[in-house]
């Protein structure tokens, strides 16, 4: 499908705040992950949100997967996420680590889906995560961050040396599930990885599509489908 004009690509962006916005709100009155997310024997489940981010983002998501029996686990040290991202993976590493899980389906969001693959693909020596399952996560970059000022926002330029480095770890990505809006200004060329399974869903917006009410239950099906 055609691709917006400059002026509806910035106006499809700023008409996407206010979804952001939505769930740094919830965070406001929440920010404690709800102790019944621990409780589930169903695949454990890692929370990883994008840039700037907290695990609120991805609450409906966490909630669903946590009605379904599974366990849900937050990364508090994460703070906001701001840190590159080969430091962000260790720090989700050190917390699989310290609550001794296995099998671990990581679900994300944005940034937080290029962690989960530095993790698969550098950080988990002992095979504690079997999947990734990553929804609007610039997997190849994003060219709108070459206009960005913040360095963690600019460290998602397509030359950056660690998002190429992530472009050349094809190894893992047949154990990654990339959902995608059908458009999103942030990723404008998209979030298809090769050799991974991707999903689109038909909603325009990079913090839209978590308040699509398809999603949560697409993640369930992908954290439970059974890994070629």
């Amino acid at each position: 499908s055609a691709r917006p004009g400059p002026l509806a690509h910035v106006a499809t962006m700023a008409g996407d705040i206010p979804n952001a916005l939505r769930f740094r709100a919830r965070w406001i009155r929440q920010r404690l992950a709800p102790e019944a997310y621990a409780r589930g024997d169903g695949r454990p489940i890692v929370l990883i949100p994008g840039v700037y981010e907290t695990w609120n983002y991805l609450r409906p998501v966490a909630d669903a997967l946590n009605a379904a029996g599974h366990p849900v686990h937050v990364v508090p040290d994460l703070g906001l996420n701001h840190r590159p991202i080969p430091e962000s993976a260790r720090v989700v590493r050190e917390r699989i680590a310290a609550l001794s899980l296995g099998g671990v389906a990581i679900v994300a969001h944005s940034k937080g889906g290029l962690i989960g693959k530095h993790v698969l693909a550098h950080d988990d020596p002992d095979g504690r995560v079997d999947r990734v399952v990553a929804i609007a996560s610039p997997f190849g970059g994003s060219r709108m961050a070459n206009y960005a000022v913040p360095p963690a926002m600019r460290a998602f330029r397509p030359s950056d040396p660690v998002i190429a480095a992530l472009v050349g770890q094809t190894a893992v990505n047949a154990r990654i599930v990339s959902i995608a809006p059908r458009w999103d200004p942030h990723i404008p060329d998209g979030s298809r990885l090769e050799g991974a399974r991707n999903l689109e869903l038909p909603v325009v917006g990079h913090f839209r599509i978590l308040h699509d009410p398809r999603l949560p239950s697409l993640v369930v099906e992908e954290v439970e489908r059974d890994l070629p």
